[in-house]
């Protein structure tokens, strides 16, 4: 038997396409020969990998078919994608690239680099690299979850389907780590996602009606580094708010107070106001907030920073100063990047005060109220409007049993450990201390506990002299109009562009079985036109994505193809024609014609 056969070719290949898992073998294995030697013929006559107390991987397992029957998709392998951690030999990796289609993608994150380098000696992988089929990813938060939203038409109209290699088991803890750590990631990205596809069309509606009033209350983006010096306190509706927040009413120090607009009912029951507050949900059912505020005049000085995407409704009733805030995913991500702060919010309005404040420059950051979690008996805070609305666990809806630092068993759901991993990772890069005052939730990776008392020893909630009203007369001082920019409207070239392009598709469409290659190519023609404009790009969102599985996930185009097409199409251009009539005109010709 030829061991070891393709390993040059395979790590040939993986250099020429840059990918970092070859660097990473390089630095990673002084002994190769030493490596490889692992590899042995078992007793059932097949390739197998030694283990540091002599046994093999394979040969402790289950037969093969048992062990991989189900790693291959059923419904629509054609749609789906693979995640694989663990390779061994690769005896799973190969069960799926030969049993399924050319569409269907695999990555596979393998922690160990004499593991990965024995099974890249004993399978040809170099179609399926230079394909786009097969990814081996080095085991870094950063390049996996890169890596994961490269499949996001997968998630989108298809399934992820993350497999865990049982042989791979055996070898050691790392494959347990990250397979934790995978799990997390797919669901952050499937959070991630699945709000994009429901509600991004809501998301940029707002933008577009909140677009004029906006310009008129300001910009955020002078007021980087404006809080050297300060400590802030990011405040949350979480259940221990109603232990920790009397304790900083009576103390509040000199720190800087932040919360979500939501948080503010529950704020004003204790009596403690925040210096300013923010606010990023798009949701109509936003208004509920403004239902539990007893006294609405108490908001008529309190800075509000909120999303361009917020209803405007909700932005309309708020009595205070706004300042609008540019996120990621919206109209400004790519038109606004070099005159706006265009913030990569999340979906935590918590962990959007966290990054903001950061990106402001304040030197210490303390948590109060931000559990992540509950007790059985209640959710939030007082006064918050989801206080007491508790629900029976259920798995089936996401629910999580957790046990706190105390040893008690408190609940989560996979919204709050999306964004408490969210937090960590931000955490893990930033240079800056943040402590928690802890009031029995879900640990924050990343964070000091304290409680209250410990914060007045230690000064923790102190800043420098004057820091924090620098701070605030700069928010003060953005709340002006700023100039508005205008742009040429395109819809006219659009509709000719893509009225000549249905008429050549349809006419290809006469003889589908010889036209196929023209088909796709005309496909793919007219997705580089709708994600030409980076002005209507976001709106198109959903546009963007269906003609790009139109153009992607499908082998064979048929006649009735033509109806899918046409109702993107549709409904891209009435969004464009939205969009120009937002956004005014100017000389700048940004038109692409489609081949």
């Amino acid at each position: 038997m030829n061991m070891h056969q393709f390993l040059t070719g395979n790590l040939e290949t993986l250099a020429e396409l840059k990918e970092p898992v070859a660097t990473w073998l390089a630095q990673s294995i002084a002994d190769i020969e030493g490596a490889l030697s692992r590899v042995f013929v078992n007793g059932m006559g097949l390739l197998d990998w030694r283990m540091d107390d002599g046994g093999g991987v394979i040969e402790r397992c289950p037969p093969l078919p048992v062990l991989y029957q189900e790693w291959r998709p059923k419904n629509t392998p054609e749609k789906d994608a693979t995640v694989i951690l663990g390779c061994n030999l690769g005896y799973g990796l190969n069960h799926v690239l030969t049993g399924t289609p050319n569409t269907h993608r695999v990555l596979v994150v393998e922690p160990r680099p004499d593991m990965l380098l024995a099974c890249l000696g004993e399978t040809d992988y170099r179609p399926f690299l230079k394909a786009g089929r097969l990814r081996f990813l080095v085991p870094d938060h950063d390049i996996i979850e890169k890596a994961l939203h490269r499949l996001d038409l997968n998630l989108l109209y298809g399934n992820i389907h993350l497999r865990n290699d049982l042989p791979s088991q055996q070898v050691g803890p790392e494959y347990a780590h990250w397979s934790g750590i995978l799990r997390g990631k797919l669901e952050n990205f499937s959070v991630e996602m699945a709000t994009l596809r429901l509600k991004q069309e809501v998301m940029v509606g707002n933008e577009l009606q909140n677009f004029h009033d906006a310009m008129n209350n300001g910009s955020l983006l002078p007021m980087r580094g404006c809080a050297s010096g300060v400590t802030a306190v990011i405040l949350g509706a979480g259940p221990s708010l109603a232990q920790t927040g009397p304790q900083l009413v009576e103390r509040p120090g000199h720190a800087l107070y932040a919360s979500a607009l939501q948080t503010l009912p529950a704020l004003e029951r204790i009596g403690l106001k925040p210096d300013f507050c923010m606010a990023i949900d798009f949701r109509h059912e936003m208004m509920r907030l403004y239902d539990g505020i007893k006294d609405i005049n108490w908001l008529s000085d309190l800075p509000l920073i909120y999303s361009t995407k917020l209803d405007p409704e909700v932005v309309a009733r708020y009595p205070g100063p706004k300042i609008p805030l540019w996120t990621m995913g919206g109209m400004a991500t790519y038109v606004f990047s070099e005159h706006e702060l265009v913030l990569d919010a999340g979906g935590n309005v918590g962990v959007t005060l966290a990054r903001f404040l950061t990106w402001c420059g304040v030197s210490r950051i303390l948590l109060a109220g931000q559990d992540f979690a509950w007790p059985a008996e209640r959710s939030h805070a007082p006064g918050h409007h989801a206080h007491g609305n508790v629900q029976n666990f259920d798995p089936a809806r996401g629910d999580v049993k957790l046990m706190n630092l105390h040893g008690e068993t408190i609940f989560s759901n996979v919204g709050y450990l999306s964004a408490k991993r969210d937090l960590e990772k931000d955490l893990r890069k930033a240079q800056l201390p943040v402590y928690n005052i802890y009031g029995g939730g879900a640990e924050i990776e990343g964070s000091r506990v304290v409680d209250v008392e410990e914060c007045h020893q230690k000064g923790l909630l102190a800043s420098q002299p004057g820091a924090k009203e620098r701070f605030l007369g700069a928010l003060r001082r953005v709340n002006q109009p700023r100039v508005r920019p205008v742009y040429q409207a395109r819809f006219g070239v659009w509709n000719d562009s893509l009225r000549h392009a249905t008429k050549r598709f349809d006419k290809l469409l006469k003889k589908p079985g010889r036209n196929q290659a023209e088909i796709k190519q005309l496909l793919l023609n007219v997705l580089q036109f709708l994600k030409q404009d980076p002005l209507y790009l976001p709106y198109l969102f959903n546009e963007v994505m269906d003609m790009a599985a139109l153009a992607n996930l499908k082998e064979r185009y048929a006649v009735s193809d033509l109806r899918d097409y046409k109702d993107i199409l549709k409904r891209a251009l009435s969004k464009v024609k939205r969009v120009d009539q937002v956004f005014g005109t100017s000389s700048l010709d940004r038109s692409v014609k489609v081949a």
